[in-house]
């Protein structure tokens, strides 16, 4: 499991800076992030909710030549590409790329 090293080698980091003099100490960031969750799963468009506003749900991906297997259960996104005042025109059955930015679930698909 890469999190255990990514945790050691973080904890590396802060003791080297801990160590050194603030004025030997150059400017540094390190990024962390809390459990192992994908960044972005792939989704198909059930409805339409309202305005771009859409209930999807995540697929799974096969081998080339097979359909995508519906897992998990419906959830709603917003599409991005499309007008946050009118009701969205995306078709059924369209599958996207879904990210999860704060509190929301997006994707962008042209219509």
């Amino acid at each position: 499991m890469s999190n255990g090293a990514d945790i050691i080698d973080n904890q590396q980091v802060l003791e080297r800076l801990a160590r050194k003099g603030s004025e030997e100490t150059q400017e540094v960031s390190v990024v962390t992030s809390p459990g192992a969750r994908a960044a972005a799963w792939a989704v198909k468009v059930k409805s339409l909710s309202s305005y771009n506003v859409y209930n999807v749900r995540a697929v799974e991906i096969g081998d080339a030549g097979s359909l995508p297997v519906e897992i998990g259960g419906q959830m709603q996104a917003v599409n991005l590409a499309e007008s946050f005042l009118e009701d969205g025109q995306l078709s059924a059955g369209t599958y996207a790329v879904m990210s999860r930015v704060g509190g929301k679930n997006v994707f962008y698909v042209p219509v």
